[in-house]
């Protein structure tokens, strides 16, 4: 399963929480979660609205504080001692840390001492944690975006009068493909830049995909074009066709494979292993093999040639036939288990626990994923 942001109208937190409470986060579940961190003195008004005839859900956050100039440390300080779960935690402190890096790199000053103006405020505090909520509720396998809109003209900001996109917007942004202008505001904010840099693979205009379901979230801009993000839920149509990279190696660190493998996997693999093999001279060696779709070859040939000691690769056209598939969900005493399902013709023939969702879920319960796995399969307990 995938996220597919289309950022036509750019991307800020406000929207983003908005369009994945569209998509199907109950508001409930985050505003529960939200609750862990022990903030006070803010409202969160969730409601529906619409821009051009398009609705969706519009979120604000109102509070009261007079001082909201917080470096790294104070977020670190909000988050980490809150019961919030790990991946929510390590998220949010990512985004944060992307605006601090690049707050830094601008203003040319070390991470630690870069003090947040608009993105230590209380309402984009609860956008950047709210993301991280709703983005583990989602647990999905990749998140991509379109080409993403910057916006024009100025905006007036604690740093003064700025022309758009501000500089750490286009820091955050830079190896991501955008365009300027098709609105005359700000577009995209470092906030909603970070949380796509922090999530996302990076950005596709030409994306093969069923969809599930559709988010809107609508921004506070008023212009003549409609002013929302729209979030698609849905799986990258697979084609049967695929190519298989392959190359032999003998002459490399074999602690480097695990990152390559995992690597692979981040840029669009649809699998990836290691053989290994006897190459001339009776010298031990590796294949190391890559399937991908057309449309990853080149990204993932280019990969395979600089971050391995290899100096060419084979490629070879093969066939495959995969079950169709979709993903559901099951509530058990120890939270929640993502499953994946597999079908021939309409009929389900065969689930399995998403190993990743597992993984999450023991480390929660303090288990190893064998034991939550029999615990939950086996109904070891008599409440499960």
């Amino acid at each position: 399963m995938i996220l597919y942001y289309q950022c036509q109208s750019g991307i800020s937190g406000d929207m983003n929480l908005g369009a994945l409470i569209d998509l199907g986060v109950p508001k409930e579940y985050l505003i529960e979660k939200l609750g862990l961190l022990g903030i006070e003195n803010y409202e969160l008004e969730i409601y529906k609205d619409g821009r051009q005839n398009i609705s969706g859900t519009k979120v604000e956050v109102h509070f009261h504080e007079e001082y909201n100039h917080r470096n790294l440390k104070d977020i670190y300080n909000i988050i980490d001692p809150s019961s919030l779960s790990t991946y929510v935690k390590d998220l949010s402190k990512k985004i944060f840390y992307i605006v601090a890096e690049a707050e830094a790199k601008v203003h040319k000053e070390k991470i630690e001492d870069v003090h947040f103006h608009e993105v230590g405020a209380i309402d984009s505090i609860i956008d950047i944690i709210g993301a991280a909520i709703c983005f583990e509720y989602l647990n999905v396998d990749k998140i991509f975006t379109s080409k993403i809109e910057l916006g024009g003209g100025f905006v007036n900001c604690a740093h003064g009068i700025l022309p758009v996109p501000a500089p750490a917007t286009i820091e955050i942004m830079k190896d991501y493909s955008i365009c300027f202008n098709g609105v005359d505001f700000e577009a995209t904010t470092p906030t909603g830049a970070a949380i796509i840099k922090a999530v996302s693979i990076g950005a596709i205009d030409d994306i093969n995909m069923r969809i599930f379901k559709i988010g809107i979230g609508v921004g506070t801009k008023i212009s003549k074009l409609p002013n929302v993000l729209r979030v698609y839920l849905g799986e990258i149509e697979r084609k049967e066709e695929s190519y298989l990279i392959e190359c032999n190696i003998d002459d490399m660190n074999p602690e480097y494979y695990g990152n390559i493998m995992e690597d692979l996997f981040a840029i669009g693999a649809q699998d990836a292993y290691i053989t290994p093999i006897y190459m001339k001279k009776g010298r031990p060696g590796v294949t190391l093999s890559a399937l991908t779709p057309e449309e990853n070859k080149d990204k993932i040939t280019d990969f395979i040639l600089k971050n391995t000691s290899t100096f060419g690769v084979r490629i070879t056209d093969v066939k495959r036939k995969i079950l169709q598939r979709d993903f559901s969900y099951l509530d058990t005493k120890y939270g929640r288990i993502k499953v994946k399902n597999g079908y021939i013709d309409g009929k389900k023939i065969k689930s399995k626990f998403e190993y990743s969702s597992l993984l999450q879920l023991a480390k929660e319960n303090n288990m190893s994923p064998y034991q939550l796995y029999n615990k939950i399969v086996n109904k070891e307990d008599k409440n499960e």
